[in-house]
């Protein structure tokens, strides 16, 4: 029944209620403690993703295969180094080499108590070093769609929830070379420059997508990177260029072989969502509501709901601090909002997950009031 529900939302058909994702938690977790930088192998993890298995509609996140930019490069000269450092942090430096006297480095740091990465050095510090990695050789990036492990998770999923698959846009394959500052800087300043490279990335990205498409048809798709465009970072007019331009062309290719597309664009959205509307997409998520973002939910459902399944608008930051009685009026006025009035769907979904060791007993009554008001 979850499964089929998430299908006859995506599609449009009636449902017997919305469904309800807790995002990256879906039951699938490893709860193992044989690598020291699992946040999961902490016990007070495993109520919440028993209840994700047994309650939620799962909605699995999973690789299709796509190979990105630097992926590809680094088939050719390249270097990685991994050591935990004095503070007990996992460092990884991953050097390519351009030319003889030429290198591009960078170089991630992983805590053992935080479910994320830093990248504390990025592969291009300037435009110049963009120029270099655009001139290097590009290989006819002949992907293997990871058929056979989406089919695997689909059979231990059955009847509970479905795979989506996770790529990223052409924007998301540049902006996160550089560090922050620098990338907007770049694109404000260099726009030649950056349609150029996003040209080179969307050329091997659309056959890849193509390929995965072809060999596991009428699934759901997320698309991440837009949010680099989304203002305040840039205007606009820009997030036309560097996204809608580039997305729709993904979209096509999945609607061709009956799959449905889900953008992903964290904080504002008032200003972009007629481009995102453009790209032709069928879901948009998390739509955080106000102060994280800046358009309501109600708003979004009247005015693009038609068009796409709706999934949020719950912020993570209220799991993990407001009181569940607080935290319930959140839930009960996301659901009203993304359910009022003509649309296509709605899937209550935080805006992410929490990512420390420890899991507090606040954040899994919230997170199982979001179960008791779904059912009702």
């Amino acid at each position: 029944m979850r499964k089929e529900r998430l299908i006859r939302t995506m599609k449009g058909e009636s449902v017997d209620r919305p469904a309800v994702s807790f995002y990256e938690i879906n039951g699938t977790e490893n709860t193992s403690g044989e690598d020291p930088f699992n946040i999961y192998s902490d016990p007070s993890w495993l109520p919440l993703i028993e209840l994700a298995r047994d309650e939620s509609d799962r909605i699995v996140m999973m690789d299709g295969g796509v190979r990105n930019l630097i992926k590809r490069q680094m088939e050719g000269d390249v270097a990685e180094q991994t050591w935990i450092d004095e503070n007990g942090s996992r460092i990884t430096n991953t050097t390519i080499k351009i030319s003889n006297s030429e290198e591009l480095t960078q170089v991630f740091r992983r805590d053992r108590d935080v479910n994320t990465t830093w990248c504390v050095e990025h592969f291009l510090k300037n435009a110049d070093d963009l120029r270099k990695l655009l001139k290097l050789p590009r290989d006819e990036c002949g992907v293997v769609p990871k058929t056979e492990e989406v089919l695997i998770m689909e059979d231990e999923l059955g009847d509970s929830g479905i795979v989506m698959l996770n790529t990223p846009d052409p924007l998301c394959e540049i902006a996160p070379l550089f560090d922050m500052g620098e990338y907007t800087i770049i694109a404000l300043t260099e726009q030649d420059l950056m349609l150029e490279a996003l040209d080179i990335a969307a050329e091997a990205l659309y056959p890849q997508i193509e390929r995965i498409c072809d060999a596991l048809p009428g699934r759901l798709w997320r698309i991440y990177g837009p949010e680099y465009a989304s203002p305040p970072y840039l205007p606009p007019n820009l997030f036309k260029e560097y996204v809608t331009r580039y997305v729709k062309p993904m979209v096509d290719i999945i609607h061709k072989t009956g799959g449905f597309a889900r953008l992903h664009s964290h904080g504002n959205l008032r200003d972009i969502l007629d481009y995102i509307a453009l790209t032709g997409c069928d879901g948009l998520d998390p739509i955080e509501p106000p102060e994280q973002g800046d358009v309501e939910l109600k708003h979004v459902r009247r005015e693009y709901g038609r068009q796409m399944v709706l999934f949020g608008n719950i912020e993570i930051t209220d799991i993990e601090n407001l009181e569940t009685a607080q935290f319930a009026d959140k839930v009960k006025r996301a659901l009203d909002e993304g359910t009022s009035g003509e649309g296509r769907g709605f899937v209550l979904l935080p805006s992410a997950c929490p990512y420390g060791r420890h899991l507090s007993s606040l954040a899994l009554a919230n997170y199982e009031k979001m179960i008791e008001l779904i059912a009702k």
